[in-house]
């Protein structure tokens, strides 16, 4: 094929109007998609109130939103969904009944926040934590030392077996799938945002017996599927995980986990000793 001038002219003037074309088309469908993708919607009132509670508060000197703050103190991206609002609410309004500086090693200081406030960063934490951050934070946050076998939706490296054992299973939900331990010890007498769970088949077979038990478990198994899936069916009176018959626990694990990883996660749990 032989190449002349007037072709190379064409081929030229053709890929500079063809390419022309196509940055058009990118630019506009990067300008149409620039609302949903920057969050630039109105703001509700109360989201911004609670952004100006968190910046008088200087929270971002220990804290971290979005990979931004400091990293002193846990992230706090997704810390609604992980936590829940009724948690974070009664943690705001006496965090030394959660976190002192002799079991943790820091301090998160009382900041004397009217209820308003509370509930304003509350709803700004919470409108945070439903932005699309390509899955960022990679991991779970880390409390008092807890750390995190793996990577949620990753899967584990190649070569490596799947666990047989129910309880092999739970251990993993436990760890990786649920994140259980980033609120839970297994270790006796260690507190952490929630109680130990050393010993919890008996204690949930102590709990049965106890005259205010509100929930309808008949067994120590059915104790523990109640109280991950339906963490409120019975809160302990007095104790620090609940506040006005409401747990501090989030009850959305029927919808995180599937029936089969509910039931290694029993399985796990009733060999904790």
């Amino acid at each position: 094929m032989t190449v002349t001038r007037s072709s190379t002219r064409a081929f030229f003037f053709g890929g500079t109007l063809l390419f022309t074309i196509v940055f058009i088309a990118l630019t506009i469908d990067t300008h149409r998609a620039i609302a949903a993708r920057s969050e630039a919607h109105p703001i509700p009132p109360e989201v911004a109130r609670g952004l100006r509670v968190w910046e008088a508060q200087n929270c971002e000197n220990c804290h971290t939103l979005m990979g931004e703050g400091a990293y002193y103190a846990p992230d706090l991206t997704k810390i609604v969904e992980q936590r829940g609002a009724g948690y974070l609410a009664q943690f705001l309004r006496r965090p030394s009944d959660f976190y002192s500086e002799e079991e943790h090693g820091r301090l998160m200081p009382d900041l004397g926040l009217s209820d308003a406030e509370i509930g304003d960063v509350i709803a700004f934490l919470d409108w945070v934590g439903k932005v699309d951050l390509n899955g960022w934070p990679p991991r779970p946050i880390h409390v008092s030392g807890a750390s995190v076998r793996g990577i949620p939706g990753q899967a584990p490296a190649a070569g490596l077996p799947a666990p047989e054992l129910p309880t092999s299973r739970g251990k993993t939900v436990f760890n990786e799938v649920a994140s259980c331990q980033t609120c839970h010890s297994i270790e006796p007498g260690q507190k952490l945002i929630g109680p130990s769970l050393a010993g919890v088949a008996e204690v949930a077979s102590g709990r049965l017996k106890e005259a205010g038990y509100t929930g309808k478990a008949r067994t120590p198994e059915e104790y523990l599927r109640e109280s991950i899936l339906e963490p409120s069916a019975h809160v302990v009176a007095g104790s620090s995980y609940g506040s006005n018959g409401r747990s501090f626990m989030p009850a959305t694990f029927g919808q995180t986990l599937t029936p089969a990883q509910v039931d290694d996660l029993v399985a796990y749990l009733g060999t904790l000793r």
